[in-house]
């Protein structure tokens, strides 16, 4: 004997409930459809970050369109990617060495207008790239701790020459084991030895709002009334969703997806 439904149930033998056993309701189709496609308009919009960045992408144009041929710049699914490249007239560090040559510092110089437009609103990570010819010396063991190097003097040029906010700014080596292309020739190799520039979708969860100053004590009383203020309210635009609250709402619903 089938059970009674509670009141303002549907009961169990209405057409309408699916059984055990039996096939799912037609709108489940369509409801699952939804929710793929749902998932993957977030996705491209996870992809589309940088693309949709105009800043970036008219940093990309600039960087390019100066015809220098030991930089280039292009837009990636995690930002704006810059790289410093060896030709064979100029190279970017003496064969074993970490410190910055004079050819070195210029070239950082020609691009550093356009990492400070795009800092006011990202981060910035300096890799260091090498070859894949073994290296071992008094200060360095291998090409991992080489290119780690080279890559912690660019940030140190950069925040003491040219001002850039430390804060914002990280250093990392990966060695030979991030090549462009395989080390087989002089060239291949050349290439690969480089100095990227990875300005990145967002910002650092650590990090104040764009424009904010760290606050610090002060025993000063207030010359305000109570309860009010001296700063003024910040306006935001409706509707305005900046990077890197879209790539964290991403994230987050990715993670709830693939948590059920």
């Amino acid at each position: 004997m089938p059970l009674r439904a509670p009141k303002g149930f549907i009961d169990e033998t209405d057409p309408r409930v699916c059984q055990i056993g039996h096939p799912a309701p037609p709108w489940l189709i369509n409801y699952a459809d939804l929710m793929t496609e749902l998932v993957c308009f977030f996705v491209i919009m996870y992809a589309a970050q940088a693309a949709l960045n105009k800043q970036m992408q008219a940093s990309a144009k600039e960087i390019n369109a100066s015809n220098n041929p030991n930089v280039s710049a292009e837009i990636t699914k995690d930002g704006l990617k810059i790289t410093l490249k060896e030709t064979s007239d100029v190279g970017l560090f003496q064969s074993g060495s970490a410190e910055l040559t004079n050819e070195m510092r210029g070239i950082i110089a020609s691009v550093v207008p356009e990492l400070r437009k795009n800092l006011k609103d990202h981060d910035l990570i300096v890799e260091g790239h090498t070859d894949n010819v073994p290296i071992r010396n008094d200060l360095y063991l291998n090409n991992w701790e080489l290119s780690s190097a080279r890559a912690t003097n660019v940030v140190d040029f950069l925040v003491k020459d040219h001002t850039l906010p430390a804060v914002q700014l990280a250093a990392t080596g990966y060695g030979e084991n991030r090549p462009k292309v395989p080390n087989t020739s002089p060239e291949n190799r050349r290439a690969n030895r480089r100095i990227v520039f990875l300005v990145r979708n967002g910002r650092s969860e650590a990090l104040p709002p764009a424009g904010s100053a760290p606050k610090t004590a002060s025993t000063a009383p207030s010359a305000l009334p109570p309860g009010e203020s001296g700063e003024e309210e910040e306006k935001t635009e409706v509707g305005a969703v900046d990077a890197g609250g879209v790539s964290g709402f991403v994230d987050d619903m990715l993670s709830k997806i693939k948590g059920k």
